[in-house]
């Protein structure tokens, strides 16, 4: 069995920049599901594929091209690391995400990513549904408010035009969405480590987050 560390949470809520940083700091292979969602979502739009149609984007979903290589990610043979990160991509995301036989389609090609010698997973449902069996589930959040400071703050330095309100509201709708639908909804699974980073610096929630390994995993921390 190939020991698996869990990170779950909504958008904004730093899941990605701890699950990485925790990867790093354990020697593990490190899955961004949120990128293979959005990458989907992409692939949808550049095939004229109504995101409606549930029978097709499930389709494609199970014929998609996509190979992630390190902090790269491959779409039909194309580098599209930079394409999926916009908020277009992020809502795309999320609407694909609720459908259920897109999310089956996808289930074994997360699980097959768990290799030796271990897997840290971040995404919206790891410890829940692609993970149940998890040694650590971590469940992170923050306030709508935070979360969308966070993206601003990311957006702009990257030289991007955004608005606040705007990445808010965009924020809100996409907490509707992943909390609500009926496949695999945004929930904290049972008996996760639930943690509000509200207020918190990176450093103070890696660390909290590194006692749970600690705990949970003991010997995998390099000394």
């Amino acid at each position: 069995m190939v020991p698996v560390i869990a990170i779950d949470g909504p958008s904004g809520s730093g899941k990605g920049t701890i699950a990485k940083l925790v990867a790093q700091r354990l020697g593990w292979h490190y899955l961004d599901s949120g990128a293979l969602y959005r990458a989907l979502g992409l692939a949808v739009d550049r095939h004229g594929i109504d995101p409606a149609d549930p029978a097709a984007v499930a389709d494609l979903a199970r014929r998609l091209d996509l190979r992630f290589d390190g902090e790269r990610i491959w779409l039909d043979g194309e580098d599209v690391s930079a394409a999926i990160r916009s908020e277009a991509a992020g809502n795309q995301a999320s609407r694909v995400a609720a459908i259920p036989e897109v999310r089956a389609a996808l289930l074994q090609w997360q699980r097959d990513y768990a290799r030796p010698p271990g897997l840290v997973a971040d995404g919206r449902d790891m410890g829940s549904v692609v993970f149940p069996r998890a040694p650590l589930r971590i469940f992170l959040d923050a306030s709508p408010e935070e979360r969308a400071q966070r993206r601003y703050n990311q957006l702009k330095e990257k030289g991007m035009d955004v608005s606040l309100p705007a990445l808010a509201e965009e924020i809100r709708e996409r907490d509707a969405r992943d909390r609500g639908r009926a496949a695999a909804p945004l929930v904290a699974a049972p008996g996760a480590f639930v943690l509000d980073s509200t207020g918190l610096s990176i450093d103070q929630v890696l660390a909290r987050v590194l006692a749970w390994v600690g705990a949970a995993l003991p010997g995998s921390l390099p000394q």
